[in-house]
């Protein structure tokens, strides 16, 4: 899991602070937040690890801020952030001292990534130490659990606020996990239910059932397919999710190597597996969670 590494965040957005203290805070760290340059320097006795700082603020912008956290903290990493349109700027940064740029918008996973990597640096911390699959899978709390009995629309409705909660703006996205963990009335792992499943669930039997030869023509032309999306969606809506959701996801303990998790994901062809501490669900471990890891290992 992740430490509580304190990151300073300087926007001049009252709303795009909050929202990325909310981000930030979900993936574990500590957040400190200033709307301007000046309230950037002020908050630097509070002693973050990191700061996050917008380069085009009114006033003091994020070069000058840039420079005077420099003159104050020569060793506190800042990590600056930037339209596609003021990528010049952000890699001039770089000269000043800056420890990365990211242009907008930018996955929440490779800021915390890169946040990490920033914190690790400073505090020379082991760039080789290997990390397990509870230090980088998505925790329990994180993920979207539901019952067995539930419905298919109740499904839909659950992933999709799963999105939303994840939210883009200009300068930051955090992706939904298109999927969601199925438990039984004992609240024991029993399924899995991704956009996929879904999908196959709006299938008709005949599509997949032996035909004539002679029907392929009518079966494929535009006047068969129009409006069946529809249909089979309001069918099935009201379905249970056990009854179309996929096996449970293979298992793997809290403490074990990545390379067995990369190994597992590949060997079974899956890209998801779930966590367990002593027989306790505790979260979910992705490909993308190796790939980040992989980044953080290359960069160290």
């Amino acid at each position: 899991m992740n430490s509580r590494i304190k990151v300073l965040m300087v926007d001049d957005e009252a709303q795009f602070r909050e929202t990325t203290r909310k981000i930030l805070e979900r993936q574990g760290f500590e957040t400190i937040l200033a709307a301007t340059g000046l309230e950037a320097l002020e908050k630097l006795t509070l002693n973050p690890d990191v700061v996050v700082l917008d380069i085009n603020m009114p006033g003091m912008d994020g070069h000058e801020t840039l420079a005077r956290i420099g003159e104050i903290q020569p060793d506190l990493p800042v990590i600056m952030l930037t339209g596609h349109g003021a990528l010049p700027s952000a890699r001039s940064a770089l000269s000043q001292g800056a420890f990365d740029y990211l242009s907008k918008p930018c996955d929440v996973s490779l800021l915390a990534m890169k946040i990490r990597t920033a914190h690790r640096m400073r505090t020379k911390e082991s760039p080789f130490r290997e990390r397990s699959a509870l230090e980088v899978m998505v925790p329990i709390e994180e993920y979207t659990v539901l019952n067995a009995d539930r419905t298919v629309r109740e499904a839909i409705a659950a992933l999709k606020a799963s999105f939303a909660s994840k939210v883009a703006t200009s300068r930051l996205m955090e992706t939904g996990h298109r999927s969601i963990l199925v438990l039984d009335g004992d609240q024991q792992l029993v399924g899995l239910l991704a956009i996929r499943d879904l999908l196959e669930a709006l299938m008709p039997t005949y599509l997949s059932a032996p035909k004539p030869s002679t029907a392929d023509s009518m079966q494929y032309s535009p006047m068969f397919w129009k409006g069946l999306f529809t249909d089979q969606v309001s069918q099935v809506g009201d379905k249970q999710i056990q009854t179309i959701m996929s096996p449970a996801p293979l298992a793997i303990d809290a403490k074990a190597n990545l390379m067995e998790a990369a190994y597992t994901l590949l060997d079974y062809n899956v890209r998801r597996l779930a966590v367990f501490s002593e027989r306790v669900l505790v979260g979910v471990i992705r490909e993308q969670d190796l790939f980040f890891e992989m980044d953080r290992i290359l960069e160290g």
